[in-house]
């Protein structure tokens, strides 16, 4: 009784999930959504990208970033074996998790709206709704991120085509890499989008925690740098010292994002089967 109870859950964890893609790629306004995402990096591939690629593919160029940011801050930019990849890395590391916070704010604030969270939990259980949820926006970001790692490798293909096979080397553990840092991202933000009344208000709390979290480490910091690794408890920590790592030793920081995720999801499971929505 008890396993058949649990492969009910399981089974409508994935089929929430599974409703959530659709909803993004059958959806008019989901199909908006992505369009106008691929515009934005269509763009940023085009111009950003290849540009700063064929910046770094100059030798002396190397110089000068080490000059002015230190041989130990640029030393891993410099080998990845294929350019483009190297540049996209760097800008979607800071550029996906600020999409994370827009994308995955609307995890459950529209159901809390229109009153629909009645006939959901009717129907099955709260764990459900709220890992399926999850899961769901995850699957969603982890797709637009291959979608725009392989752009990226068909950018750095037609300026070599022997860069294939070391392209999609490191683009699996970029792919990984990635979805690893959404993770606290997309738990926080369905925390949020469970308090919140709309998406909109979901985005304010995360930006105001954010910044708040950010300033008020930074002065325990200033003043009491004996307890400075309480820096790990923000999501998104650890961004800036993946920068300058390459293939598997980019997942050297891994586990900090992990750890935040599991945390956050805790929370939030405890926080949807206390509140009354």
């Amino acid at each position: 009784m008890e396993q058949s109870k649990q492969g009910s859950n399981v089974r409508n964890v994935l089929l929430l999930a599974q409703f959530e893609i659709k909803k993004i790629l059958f959806n008019s306004r989901g199909l908006i959504s992505l369009a106008a995402f691929s515009l934005v990096w269509l763009l940023l591939l085009l111009y950003p990208i290849r540009g700063a690629s064929e910046f770094l593919l100059s030798p002396q160029n190397k110089d000068i970033f080490e000059a002015l940011f230190g041989p130990e801050a640029v030393s891993e930019l410099f080998k990845w074996s294929v350019a483009e990849l190297a540049v996209y890395w760097t800008a979607a590391l800071y550029l996906f998790p600020l999409f994370s916070i827009f994308i995955a704010a609307d995890q459950f604030s529209s159901d809390k709206s229109r009153g629909s969270f009645r006939f959901l939990t009717l129907r099955t259980s709260r764990d459900s709704i709220f890992f399926g949820r999850f899961i769901g926006y995850m699957a969603i970001q982890t797709m637009l991120v291959t979608l725009t790692v392989v752009a990226t490798i068909v950018l750095a293909t037609s300026r070599e085509s022997a860069l294939l096979m070391p392209a999609i080397g490191s683009a699996a553990l970029v792919i990984i890499n990635l979805f690893i840092v959404l993770l606290p991202y997309t738990a926080l933000m369905a925390i949020l989008s469970l308090y919140a009344n709309s998406a909109r208000q979901a985005t304010i709390y995360a930006i105001l925690i954010w910044a708040a979290m950010s300033i008020t480490i930074g002065i325990i910091n200033n003043y009491l740098p004996i307890i400075s690794e309480l820096k790990w408890i923000l999501p998104g920590s650890q961004i800036s010292l993946m920068i300058n790592t390459q293939g598997l030793g980019s997942f050297v920081y891994a586990p900090v994002a992990i750890a935040q995720t599991l945390v956050l999801l805790v929370l939030g499971r405890i926080y949807m089967k206390r509140s009354a929505l």
